[in-house]
């Protein structure tokens, strides 16, 4: 994130989230019906902004081309838990981390390639295992591990 994205308001936050995502697999979404699900209601207002700002008239422009494709579903926050444990839990910028920036990479958008795969919830729970550093919540988030998928 650049200095200046640092300071953005949720709504420009979520907005920039929504453009990130959607900029480099693009090829992938086009021609395509897909879903955007997102607990931040600004993003599904993004599209239809009469007098956006700057940052997001841009975005606005840039997702167009996906606009007749793309169906934005607002799902309440305590509904749509997988997001929020990417958004708020940072990963080491390590080869392992799929959204891998080398040093010294100067691009705006600085993945080259990204794998689009199913983030499902087997797939949180054993990253934030392998990451998290509080013992409790490593124990308390084995048992429901054990209790859903064992």
């Amino acid at each position: 994130m650049k200095p200046a994205e640092a300071i953005y308001g949720a709504s420009q936050m979520e907005c920039l989230c929504l453009f990130w995502g959607l900029e480099k697999p693009n090829y992938f979404l086009e021609g395509f019906g897909f879903e955007v699900i997102t607990d931040f209601t600004s993003v599904k207002s993004l599209l239809y902004m009469k007098t956006p700002n700057r940052h997001m008239l841009r975005w606005q422009i840039d997702i167009q081309e996906l606009r007749g494709n793309m169906t934005i579903i607002h799902k309440d926050g305590n509904i749509n838990i997988n997001p929020d444990g990417l958004s708020r839990w940072l990963l080491p910028n390590n080869i392992d981390n799929p959204s891998y920036v080398p040093e010294g990479t100067s691009s705006q958008l600085p993945i080259e390639g990204i794998s689009v795969t199913d983030l499902n919830t087997t797939f949180l729970f054993k990253l934030l295992i392998k990451y998290c550093k509080d013992n409790s919540l490593i124990h308390a988030l084995d048992e429901i591990w054990k209790k859903l998928y064992a």
